[in-house]
């Protein structure tokens, strides 16, 4: 009798943890994700403690990059360019920080996605054929990331000083709205760099070029809607993302076309996400 239950057991754990059949319905796979969060969540968590295990400051090296780009790249770039008028260093510095922090977490997600699948190939093969514990456990690392800026963002805020408070509430909002949009790019990159191994490293050389494009270490008005490069600034997503979260903490308006634009790409992005799932996803065992 008891080896009954026990049997029945392992087989329910089995089935939670591999998923039910084929892989393409993205919605019902991703809600019983988020009810088993268990392997997405640990495993995830677990890259991070292994990175970080032979270094002597232990997690908190994983604070280095946040460090870098905000009082290192963030000082090399106000000494040379100067800032824009009535703005102080610490202004400049929570620019930097929140902009960077937000950067980082998309692309993090896109690029982290774009390997996922062929990361996790020798489970996938060994019979774990719910993809979206995958593109959760991208979304996951991207968050600890996301953690990892926020002392940083922290002490860039304190030295500017004067933060608007209502702003800091609307970023809750704001934050859920990104991560909904990290997850569809997740799913639709995540099949992309299934089919094509090389996609991720492409991503990887791209980003450089997007961080410059995004208004991170230099200002918005330094591109004026009129000219090429404004509008060139003005089609890439990460510009829209970067301000809606960042202007009203530091007390700046938001261009009405930024909503529109996410607005748009949200639900464009999440039909597109649901339709690549549920046509190629079955795929993925194949290519990978």
């Amino acid at each position: 009798m008891n080896e009954s239950i026990d049997s029945s057991n392992e087989v329910s754990i089995r089935a939670d943890a591999r998923g039910t059949g084929a892989p393409g319905y993205f919605w019902r796979e991703l809600t019983e994700s988020f009810r088993h969060p268990d392997f997405w969540a640990l495993s995830s968590w677990l890259d991070i403690i292994v990175r970080a295990r032979k270094s002597r400051l232990g997690i908190f090296w994983l604070m280095a990059p946040a460090v870098v780009y905000v009082f290192g790249l963030g000082t090399f770039f106000m000494s040379m360019r100067g800032l824009r008028a009535g703005a102080s260093s610490g202004e400049y510095y929570a620019h930097v920080a929140l902009g960077a922090m937000m950067f980082r977490t998309l692309m993090s997600t896109i690029i982290g996605s774009a390997n996922v699948f062929v990361g996790s190939r020798a489970f996938i093969m060994d019979g774990h054929m719910r993809l979206t514990d995958y593109l959760l456990q991208a979304l996951a690392k991207a968050f600890f990331d996301f953690c990892m800026y926020v002392p940083v963002v922290a002490f860039a805020l304190w030295l500017a000083g004067d933060i608007n408070p209502l702003g800091l509430l609307l970023a809750v909002p704001t934050l859920f709205l990104l991560y909904v949009n990290a997850l569809w790019m997740a799913a639709v990159f995540a099949v992309i760099g299934a089919r094509l191994p090389d996609f991720g490293q492409l991503l990887g050389n791209v980003s450089i070029f997007m961080f410059l494009l995004t208004p991170i270490i230099w200002y918005p008005e330094m591109m004026p809607p009129e000219s090429i490069r404004g509008q060139l600034m003005r089609f890439n997503p990460f510009f829209h993302f970067v301000e809606m979260f960042r202007n009203p903490i530091l007390g700046e308006p938001v261009e009405p076309g930024t909503y529109w634009y996410v607005g748009i790409m949200t639900v464009g992005g999440l039909t597109l996400a649901t339709f690549l799932y549920r046509r190629y996803a079955r795929y993925v065992p194949l290519w990978i």
